[in-house]
């Protein structure tokens, strides 16, 4: 008995709570199931670790960057900023998580409970109906953090093994069904492609899908309007990124000012001057993200492949569901960027109001959901309706970022660590289902499972041909 205890406190003490060798050992161990030679599976042991290693270096890098600046707009105006991002949101958990002596050692779990599950559901495919499974690894890895602080902050009594549970069970349902639900409106948009967008906005595409046609006219393209070539660079995402920075970060230091910068951040040399001190902090932030992006392809390819080809051979026809990016190339050249920039202006317009309106908690725009969800909704949407469409949709979209993204950092008391999620569905539906669970507990939780599993038996129910439901080459007609 004293030799198990030791060993289950080896494991928690050496493993567990050291996320970087958890994830390494999963890529290790999915690598032997799929019978690959020793090396290979050490060699996505290495990356694997040496990749969440370097996220952490990344992640250590935005906090302390931007902690001065968030103590600075609480001290002098009572406002408790974040940066509505998954990365600064992954930061802020972190953060919340070691705030009550936990850490996203559980979230570990969680991911692989979830991932199970999703392919627990499409195995049960004929009771379920679900036919797509989620293996977009960084897009987990964000989700299932959130996740944990949701489920944590909801149910402190279950801050524990129950509690990762409840978490993969969340997330692993929530991935099943939301990328299940978009079968329909993607086949039509890549005209069945045979897959499946598995990113941040499923639910936001499904409602442009509905709503899109009813607003423009489908024949009227963004590639028939004439653009500056400026704006081309904003394509870049580092370009775009740092630009956002300055603009955000560079007011913010110029309104907060030399001589209180330099009295409450140690980081500001005497001989540095302040235009040369902001866009450092600024293009800093930038940098941090770099390197934090890097450590999470690094980690997640290695992930994503072993985790995908257990998924082939257990799940033969599945619909893969993939990065959001993989359906750019299926609009208008210039839908990408029409969405990155109405989703930027409404997040913009939803800011000053709630600067207008004295709200307690300031949003700062953060790359991710600005960028990818509003490029995505706006690819959908001009499929569907055109030019109206797809400029309309992404600025309502980005309103609601930063309007809904301030209560979430309210609702799940994230304000005193700088940061929210941020995504769209993240921002809507998620709330929703948190907002459930603090006030109705366990029964909330319970309500949140049974509404998402019964969404997809309804979607069934409407299909034009079930015969062409499990099919990889599903039907492009509206259901």
């Amino acid at each position: 008995m004293e030799l198990l205890i030791s060993s289950f406190e080896f494991f928690i003490n050496n493993i567990l709570i050291k996320a970087e060798f958890f994830v390494g050992i999963l890529v290790f161990i999915g690598y032997l199931l799929l019978k690959k030679p020793i090396y290979q599976a050490f060699s996505g042991f290495i990356k694997a670790t040496v990749g969440y290693m370097i996220l952490n270096v990344g992640a250590g890098g935005l906090v302390t960057t931007f902690r001065p600046i968030l103590a600075g707009l609480n001290d002098r105006f009572g406002l408790n900023a974040a940066v509505i991002d998954p990365y600064f949101g992954l930061n802020a958990v972190n953060s919340a998580l070691e705030s009550i002596g936990l850490t996203t050692s559980w979230t570990m779990i969680a991911l692989l409970v979830g991932f199970i599950l999703n392919i627990l559901l499409v195995l049960f495919r004929k009771f379920t109906k679900i036919r797509t499974l989620f293996i977009t690894g960084h897009i987990m890895v964000q989700q299932a953090t959130t996740a944990t602080w949701i489920i944590f902050f909801a149910f402190p009594q279950y801050r524990n093994a129950t509690g990762a549970v409840l978490i993969g069970i969340f997330v692993g349902i929530y991935w099943a069904v939301a990328t299940n639900l978009i079968v329909g409106a993607t086949q039509r948009l890549t005209d069945g492609a045979g897959f499946v967008v598995g990113h941040q906005q499923m639910f936001a595409v499904w409602l442009t899908d509905k709503i899109a046609p009813k607003i423009g006219n489908k024949d009227k393209k963004l590639d028939d309007l004439k653009l500056p070539e400026w704006l081309s660079i904003f394509h870049d995402n580092i370009v775009a990124t740092g630009t956002l920075m300055i603009i955000f970060f560079g007011t913010i230091l110029a309104i907060l000012g030399e001589e209180y910068m330099r009295k409450i951040d140690p980081t500001f040399p005497k001989n540095l001057s302040f235009i040369t001190y902001i866009l450092s902090k600024s293009l800093s932030f930038s940098v941090y993200l770099a390197i934090l992006m890097m450590g999470v392809r690094m980690f997640v390819s290695e992930l994503t492949e072993s985790f995908q080809g257990i998924s082939n051979r257990i799940l033969p026809g599945v619909i893969p569901a993939v990065d959001c990016a993989a359906v750019y190339g299926f609009g208008s050249q210039n839908a990408v960027l029409f969405g990155f920039i109405f989703g930027a202006l409404g997040q913009f317009v939803a800011i000053a109001g709630l600067l207008i309106f004295k709200s307690p908690i300031l949003i700062i725009t953060g790359f991710v959901p600005v960028f990818f969800d509003n490029a995505t909704i706006a690819v959908f949407a001009e499929k569907r309706g055109g030019v109206k469409a797809a400029t309309l949709l992404p600025f309502v979209c980005g309103i609601l970022q930063v309007t809904l993204g301030a209560v979430c950092v309210a609702v799940f008391k994230l304000q005193n660590f700088g940061g929210w999620h941020g995504n769209i569905d993240q921002s809507t539906l998620w709330l929703g289902q948190g907002f459930l669970m603090n006030h109705l507990g366990v029964i909330g939780y319970v309500i949140s499972i049974v509404i998402m599993l019964i969404i997809p038996i309804l979607q069934y129910k409407k299909v034009n041909n079930p015969e062409f439901y499990f099919n990889n080459e599903v039907e492009t007609t509206e259901y």
